[in-house]
């Protein structure tokens, strides 16, 4: 006796049932464990290194100190690109894995290269700092807290932000709390130069005697019978008082410090990194969640402890005041799954009601139950695999609505039609699984084989959306399994006691609705080349018609921040750049929508949200991140600073008002690299493309990264005159670094900080360039040489900026688009008529597209790579069921018959075709090729029966026509709710016009391209 699975659960039944009762328990507890965030992770491939030199030229920085360290990382086995920044006295580097590195091997690349970093830097010149390793630059904030006090100073609300972090690192799931806008103190020595030269005290003295005073050594320790004594000599400095009563020595006196300069605290002059919160300075804690956390438990955590700390903080320090919530991933992660929670509701209500209208109230909810069941492991298996309720999950689980309700159709139908023709129920609910379980797995399968390229593709953005292949897989077997054993069991329960027709099998398919069906069949057999003609007419068009639909990365994202970039002429000071922003904040603050007005000076945000890439420092940059109440608002905002900007609003600055785009980063969605040896080929040829990008009406504010040159004071000594003297340039070099910047002399050890004490020469003076030339310089003898003597000043135009891609100088030209467009069409546009050019390149330059349509060309290129595993599978599984190479020509053929409907419902919808649109249509072969499957054993099964050809292809058609329908129709009416997802809508309408049009294709086109390959003719 053959094993049969329905019939073993018919028989028994309390075993069934304690499995059904169980498993719902457990999926309503999975249901209420699983976690949830905005979505899914991804790991960023990315490390950043600095390396400082001061006094070196960009050019310096870039020869001597980022050149071997560049050489040294392309030795990393997964190495994919370094992009240099070189600015004078720092360089930057971002080091980019390739896309296809398995997320497993990324911190062991990272260990490797900040191994050989480590054996580099000895080899640097003297003098250089570093080079510093971040291999944090992916770490997520959570939650970002904004604390300000207008009436305390900088140093104390640092304090507090420490005692608040302290406090925070103590929630659960808490991984590190980051302090960010600190302005390192400093201890200013400011002298006069014309008053040091009277008293005839070089500044060397002063340096010597700050550092002699402060200088931390052991004075020993005496070793007694009990503890051993340590000596400690007191006169390190405790205080900015200490430091005014250094004595020095001049003229044979001795004169207090703060007789000859001024003692005064304050911060590092110019700062490195500003924040501003609504307006007011700011420091800001950043929460990064530990791995595997529920974001929603974290999110209520924090709510809790932020509430707590508000109540301790010193008198007049408030939460409202003076910690203040700038973003949390637990508001979007609350946002983002209620709205997918409610289309997913939607969804599953549109599928049970298809079913009990269909089918019937009875049978309906025998089929309805397939779908709570399913879910209910699905979610226990989600909670076992540490998958989270995220974007990609939920959509994953819209989708599979619609697609695990077609087992529980077939079995169930089956079973109708078996009692119908007189087998009673017991036997009916085995007959499913004899004779159409092996079809359904194989069809199962086949739709599962159709998402492998998701799952499997070694890239970002297969990383990304790599839970849509195994989250409908566990949903799709799971539905065999329900319609297998659960559905015949419910069958057996449920199903209402029904009459064998008179007339057996043939009455039960004889009714009017069944005769115009076979009817319309029997003529597409009968005109069976026109048939197959049109459908290959139709395809062809389709094909064709894929050029006028507009292509896509990934969509733009719905999250309700506006991002204004700010961007000063390169070489522009910070100072600058905060005016800048203070002329935009000012503007901002009488904007309805804008609710809460976070400015980063000097580098970019913190990642809160993933798919954003934090700018590296920069003087002449500051992003402005503006939270909105949604994303109507945010557009109305967007386009309204645009209006103010051309209209004069910061005039100064290169302003640029965006928003967050799902998927890998690309800080512009127009980009070109022009690539080649000679910095000044590469600004001219840069000028050429500008001019080219800025012809074409879709292009809007094309520009460059960088190109200008700007003004550099050097000063040129007399050798002759210098060796006389007794001195170097080097010395030269750092007297006046002394005079003008200052120089760190020694430190203040205060708490938990040390506190740099600055020498340098009266404000007055030093930011005054004419000035220069009224300097004196001290000889080793200790004479006064006034700096004229020894040399002249000039004006030189030097690059504030140099920037290299794997070694080699590289401009980029980039652009936004007219958000009608799409970029990888306007890029398209931008590269034909680049092609001139590009003929008439030098040799040894190059330009390349970059931007959205170069991370599209990775991820789809990633696909590929796993396109020949999903045919591979797909053919076994199909030759396995069919076992005839015929009928495995004619599955693969129904494959990309969706494409029929696909195209115009994009271009009816204005659609466009995207990264997550291809994943639909290559899912959607998958769900075609199932039902094409089902249809041929059908018609195998019809010619065992005795059926001649023509009529088994007939009646299989009309027998499964019924089921193939109705599940067409519960996908269809599941995906419509997706149409109106900023993210899936894409995918929705390419599934709901494949699914539609393709279904009913192979009720018309199997047919006739059976009879086709068969030869078989009308009887």
């Amino acid at each position: 006796m053959r094993f049969n699975l329905s019939a073993l659960a018919v028989r028994e039944r309390a075993v069934t049932l304690f499995f059904i009762l169980l498993l719902m328990a457990a999926g309503a507890y999975a249901f209420l464990k699983l976690g949830r965030a905005e979505d899914p992770s991804f790991t960023i491939k990315t490390l950043t290194v600095t390396a400082a030199w001061p006094g070196a030229t960009a050019r310096e920085m870039q020869d001597l100190v980022a050149e071997p360290l560049e050489k040294r990382l392309q030795e990393l086995a997964w190495y994919d690109r370094v992009e240099t920044t070189a600015r004078p006295g720092y360089a930057y580097m971002t080091v980019t894995l390739k896309d296809t590195t398995p997320p497993s091997a990324v911190q062991d690349e990272f260990y490797q290269a900040r191994k050989k970093l480590g054996d580099e830097a000895g080899n640097l010149p003297p003098g250089v700092y570093g080079p510093f390793v971040d291999d944090e630059y992916a770490d997520v904030s959570f939650a970002l807290y904004a604390l300000k006090a207008e009436d305390m100073p900088m140093r104390q609300l640092v304090r507090q932000a420490e005692i608040v972090r302290q406090d925070l690192l103590h929630v659960p799931g808490v991984e590190k709390i980051n302090i960010l806008g600190e302005r390192p103190e400093r201890i200013f020595v400011e002298f006069s130069h014309d008053r040091l030269a009277t008293l005839g005290i070089p500044a060397q003295a002063i340096i010597a005697a700050l550092q002699r005073q402060n200088t931390l050594t052991p004075a020993g320790s005496i070793e007694t019978r009990g503890p051993q004594v340590f000596i400690r000599i007191d006169g390190a400095y405790d205080g900015v008082q200490t430091i005014a009563d250094t004595p020095i020595v001049a003229g044979g006196r001795v004169l207090k410090l703060s007789d000859i300069a001024r003692i005064r605290r304050g911060y590092e002059d110019p700062p490195g990194y500003l924040i501003r919160h609504d307006g007011k300075p700011a420091i800001m804690l950043a929460a990064v969640m530990k791995q595997g956390w529920n974001g929603l438990d974290l999110g209520q955590a924090l709510e809790e402890k932020t509430a707590a700390i508000a109540g301790g903080l010193p008198l007049g320090m408030t939460l409202g005041m003076t910690l203040d919530k700038v973003t949390d991933q637990a508001v979007n992660i609350t946002s983002a799954v209620d709205e997918f929670m409610l289309k997913f509701a939607m969804a599953l209500g549109v599928v049970l009601l298809v079913s009990l209208l269909s089918l019937g109230w009875r049978v309906g909810i025998v089929v309805a139950a397939a779908i709570p069941l399913t879910l209910a492991v699905v979610f226990l298996i989600m909670l076992e695999t540490g998958r989270f309720f995220d974007r990609i999950t939920l959509g994953a689980l819209i989708l599979a609505l619609g697609l695990l309700v077609d087992d529980a159709i077939i079995a169930i139908e089956v079973m109708v039609v078996k009692m119908e023709e007189g087998m009673d129920r017991i036997r009916a609910a085995a007959y499913a699984w004899s004779h159409t379980a092996a079809p359904m797995l194989s069809g199962t399968l086949v739709t599962i084989a159709g998402f492998l390229p998701v799952g499997f593709a070694p890239s970002t953005a297969g990383e990304y959306a790599g839970n849509i292949f195994w989250v409908v897989g566990f949903a799709l077997i799971v539905s065999w399994i329900v319609a297998v054993v659960f559905t015949p069991y419910l069958g057996v329960k449920l199903l209402p006691a029904i009459r064998p027709v008179e007339g057996g099998h043939h009455a039960i398919y004889d009714t009017p609705n069944y005769r115009r069906l076979r009817r319309f069949i029997a003529l597409a057999v009968r005109h069976k080349f026109l048939t197959c003609g049109i459908v290959v007419i139709a395809f062809v068009l389709a094909g064709m018609g894929m050029g006028g639909v507009k292509q896509q990365f990934f969509p733009t994202s719905d999250r309700p921040e506006v991002l204004v970039e700010v961007r000063l002429p390169e070489g522009s000071s910070i100072e600058t750049t905060t005016g800048a922003v203070r002329k935009l904040e000012h503007w901002l603050d009488g904007q309805p929508e804008a609710r809460i007005v976070t400015s980063y000076i000097g580098q970019g945000a913190p990642r809160f949200f993933l798919a954003m890439s934090p700018e590296l420092p920069d003087p002449a940059f500051a992003k402005i991140v503006v939270l909105t109440p949604d994303a109507e608002a945010r557009d109305a905002l967007k386009h309204r600073l645009r209006a103010a900007v051309a209209q004069g609003l910061a005039p100064e600055a290169y302003v640029r008002a965006t928003q967050f785009v799902f998927g890998p980063p690309s800080v512009f969605p127009v980009e070109f690299r022009i690539m080649g040896p000679d910095p000044a080929t590469l600004y001219s040829l840069s000028e050429q493309v500008l001019a080219v990008m800025r012809g074409i009406p879709e292009v809007r504010e094309a520009n460059r990264d960088w190109g200008n040159r700007t003004p550099v004071l050097r000063f040129v000594p007399d050798q002759d005159r210098l060796n006389l003297i007794g001195l170097s340039p080097a010395e030269v070099s750092q007297q006046l670094q002394l005079l003008l910047s200052g120089i760190t002399v020694t430190e203040l050890r205060e708490d938990i900080r040390n506190v740099a004490v600055v020498a340098r020469s009266a404000g007055g003076e030093r930011l005054d360039p004419t000035r220069l030339a009224d300097f004196s310089l001290t000889s080793r003898d200790g004479r006064q040489i006034p700096l004229d003597q020894i040399g002249h000043a000039e004006i030189r135009l030097e690059e504030p900026i140099l920037k290299r891609r794997d070694r080699i100088p590289v401009i980029t030209v980039r652009s936004e688009i007219d958000e009608a467009t799409q970029p990888p069409e306007v890029s398209k546009q931008v590269m034909t008529a680049l092609q001139p050019l590009i003929a008439t390149l030098p040799p040894g330059y190059r330009i390349e597209m970059g931007g959205s349509i170069e991370e599209a060309g990775k991820a789809n290129a990633a696909l590929v790579t796993i396109f020949p595993v999903m045919i591979a599978a797909t053919l076994i599984i199909i030759m396995l069921q069919v076992r005839s190479f015929p009928m495995l020509a004619m599955v693969m053929l129904t494959a990309p018959l969706g494409l029929v409907g696909v195209v115009p419902a994009l271009l009816a919808f204005n659609q466009p075709f995207g990264f997550n649109a291809i994943l639909g249509l290559i899912g959607l072969a998958g769900i075609l090729m199932r039902n094409t499957l089902i249809l041929t054993e059908q018609i195998k099964e019809n010619r065992a029966a005795g059926l001649d050809a023509y009529h088994a292809v007939i009646e299989a058609t009309v027998q499964r026509a019924r089921p193939v329908i109705l599940t067409a129709l519960a996908a269809v009416l599941a995906f419509i709710p997706l149409t109106h997802s900023v993210f899936w809508g894409s995918m929705a309408y390419t599934l709901i016009g494949g699914t539609a049009c393709g279904t009913l294709l192979i009720l018309l086109f199997l047919p006739a391209l059976y009879a086709v390959w068969f030869r078989i003719r009308p009887t």
